[in-house]
């Protein structure tokens, strides 16, 4: 096995069990490892501290599989996955839903692996080199999961690019389903698009925070923000809202938002495909009011070298939003961006709040769904974070 020796005192992130190495810290490379070979990990006083997945390309060099000298073999990934299997039980077995994220990198023990089951359906992503070079090995164990007949990759995100991975997408393992597949939760039902929907198909991170609009949307107008699918949009009307307008620049998204709600038969929405900051500047000079805002952008900064242009956008629409509340109204408002923290994004919605000029309160904190854990020593996996803010009536 190479081994990867750190500068020294570079070996601090590890020794705390955080499981990303950067280039800078790597002193030499004993050996000519190819990408996603496992590689050890020496401090520079030759203390091993861990194996790790090797990426040449990436400024992540080295992605931890384990914190000991262990075999990274098809047994680690079986291992691995029915581990985390494990942990989601519950949550299938509750009923509530019959979609989960089953895997989620990480914070599994398992860097670059992203596997959500859609009922017998499970669609992986592999971002990184060291899962990609395992790719087989994963499929197999997906595969051989209790009631699974089809594995689907889409491994087709723009990171793959900065592990020098080409896009990949299509049939893995098993048959590919025959018709629809509809995934229900909490009483509704919505179509997955597994081959061109966004990530894996399907939002299950926002799942619980779908919950918490539900609850709050009785007699409301409601603007979802950035729609997709549909999923605020139709847990809103299933709360009681009383008018519901949503937005999406995706026609595809909106048609199948469209068909979501045929399939729940609930009340009509106001479909707008659209640029949503056009639309709420339109709706701004129109006059336009809402009880309750949902903004949930897809991801603008990926990294944290995105962060400074990404905040502005994020300014710009959560500014829009507090501007277009009703007096008591309420903001929901989301970053999946890996590269803005918590504490970035909660002082880009005060200051859109100020600005606005509106008396702003944070009433809830929302977090991705509990399928999707984080590694303690791992804040980089929280990537998405949630603000509520109810305006002084």
């Amino acid at each position: 096995m190479h081994t990867l020796i750190l500068k020294p005192g570079r070996d601090k992130s590890l020794m705390r069990c955080h499981p990303w190495v950067f280039a800078g810290a790597i002193a030499r490379v004993e050996g000519q490892p190819e990408s996603g070979e496992t590689v050890k990990m020496h401090s520079a006083e030759g203390l091993m501290l861990a194996v790790a997945a090797y990426s040449p390309h990436s400024q992540i060099r080295a992605r931890v599989w384990d914190w000991g000298a262990r075999d990274i073999d098809a047994v680690f990934f079986r291992q691995r996955i029915t581990q985390a299997v494990h942990t989601r039980q519950e949550i299938l077995g509750s009923g509530g839903t019959n979609s989960v994220r089953l895997v989620h990198s990480e914070s599994d023990g398992l860097p670059g692996v992203i596997a959500d089951q859609y009922g017998n359906t499970v669609v992986v992503q592999l971002l990184a080199a060291g899962a990609e070079r395992w790719r087989d090995a994963i499929a197999d164990v997906l595969e051989s999961l209790p009631n699974i007949a089809c594995v689907w990759e889409r491994s087709d995100a723009d990171v793959r690019a900065l592990e020098g991975l080409p896009a990949r997408s299509g049939l893995l393992r098993g048959k590919p389903p025959a018709g629809p597949i509809i995934v229900h939760e909490h009483g509704l039902q919505f179509n997955v698009e597994i081959e061109a929907g966004h990530k894996t198909g399907y939002y299950l991170d926002q799942r619980d925070n779908h919950l918490f609009l539900r609850a709050i949307a009785k007699d409301a107008a409601v603007l979802d923000c950035f729609c997709y699918s549909g999923g605020f949009a139709l847990n809103a009307l299933a709360g009681g809202a009383r008018a519901v307008t949503a937005i999406d620049s995706s026609g595809p998204a909106l048609a199948n938002a469209r068909a979501n709600l045929q399939l729940n038969q609930l009340p009509p929405v106001e479909w707008i495909e659209g640029d949503v900051f056009q639309m709420l500047r339109k709706f701004r000079d129109a006059g336009r009011r809402f009880d309750i805002i949902v903004l949930d952008p897809p991801k603008l900064a990926p990294t944290a070298a995105h962060a400074e242009k990404a905040a502005r956008a994020y300014k710009d629409a959560n500014l829009l939003g507090f501007k277009l509340l009703n007096p008591g109204g309420v903001l929901m408002t989301y970053s999946c961006s890996g590269g803005v923290s918590a504490e970035l994004f909660q002082k880009i919605v005060a200051g859109a709040a100020l600005d606005a000029g509106v008396d702003a309160r944070v009433v809830a904190w929302h977090h991705a769904a509990v399928d999707h854990p984080v590694m303690l020593n791992f804040p980089e996996g929280e990537y998405l974070k949630g603000l509520v803010c109810r305006i002084a009536p």
